[in-house]
């Protein structure tokens, strides 16, 4: 008697399971996690967050290896990886290694010459017609390429098609240089982020004088700051300082710093994309950063694969119905 209730039981958590992976790309489990109270969805919602961190964190492993093991350029390339959109992710990581943050430090005290190297690295000038102030970028670029034997990239190496103006290449590399001529305790500053208002602070740079009245070179145009703004800041604290001080608590063991990645991440909004609206059309909306991040893991890692039987949420929900 007790083996056909257990047959039973089984075939009703596979058509379950079934019917959640046929209905995955429609977030089908979204009425499910909306009708949870804060406890429980906090619960699963963490166990996705620790999930997709430590995914991250093997991204940050090997460009810490890549660094051999030196914690400022490991957050310098992570910089240049998180600066841009999807399309260009490599090839501003392509650039951060032909131009490492060792030299940047040695020339940040001297005006423009990050700017010249990193717009000489990354073939974008030789795209556009030349003025007084890019010639002498290009100028500038010359005796540092000589200096520490930078070889430039081709200009092709950049998707550039359908990049709003805000982010293009060329603007997010005039904001680079000013960024990374601030100071030289970066690293230590991204650690010490605890709000928004810390990570806005800290990445809300505007780019030099000359891009007031440049979206790109040679060009003029109205006046107007070219600042990264509150949205891409925050996008570069959950993708960069968020990561790296989990990573980093992880390394020094301080629970301290990992306990402060996930704070921040409660601090910080729920990012605006498809994904989001994807679950909010299925009846759950993200509070904050922290809420976001896990349902971005549950998109891209479970109902993107089918993998319902796997996931946190499918394996729950499972339980709730078999207890019906």
């Amino acid at each position: 008697m007790g083996g056909a209730k257990d047959d039973t039981r089984e075939c009703d958590v596979r058509r379950t399971i079934e019917r959640l992976e046929a209905r995955s790309g429609e977030h089908a489990c979204g009425g499910f996690l909306a009708s949870l109270d804060d406890l429980q969805r906090t619960e699963l919602f963490t166990a996705l967050i620790f999930d997709r961190l430590e995914r991250k964190m093997r991204t940050v492993e090997a460009l810490r290896t890549e660094a051999a093991d030196n914690w400022n350029q490991t957050f310098y390339l992570l910089y240049f990886r998180t600066l841009g959109d999807r399309c260009n992710q490599e090839t501003y990581l392509e650039l951060a290694r032909r131009v490492p943050y060792k030299i940047v430090l040695r020339e940040r005290k001297v005006p423009h010459a990050v700017e010249a190297m990193l717009f000489g690295a990354s073939g974008l000038l030789d795209l556009y017609r030349n003025d007084e102030y890019t010639l002498n970028l290009r100028r500038n670029f010359e005796h540092l390429a000589a200096k520490y034997e930078i070889r430039p990239m081709e200009a092709a190496a950049w998707e550039l098609a359908e990049i709003r103006p805000a982010n293009h290449p060329v603007l997010r590399l005039a904001q680079a240089a000013e960024f990374f001529t601030q100071d030289e305790f970066i690293m230590d500053r991204a650690m010490a982020c605890r709000r928004e208002e810390d990570v806005r602070a800290l990445f809300g740079i505007e780019a030099s004088e000359y891009w007031r009245t440049h979206f790109i070179p040679g060009a003029e145009s109205d006046a107007r700051p070219k600042r990264i703004g509150a949205f891409k800041a925050n996008i570069i604290g959950i993708n960069l300082v968020v990561v790296l001080q989990f990573a980093y608590g992880s390394y020094t063991r301080s629970e301290r710093l990992r306990d402060s990645a996930l704070s921040l991440l409660e601090t910080l909004p729920a990012e605006d994309n498809r994904y989001m609206r994807e679950w909010a059309a299925a009846g759950l909306r993200p509070r904050n950063a922290f809420e976001s991040q896990a349902l971005l893991q549950l998109s891209t890692e479970y109902c993107a694969r089918h993998r319902c039987a796997e996931c946190p949420v499918g394996r729950r929900l499972v339980k709730v119905l078999a207890k019906t």
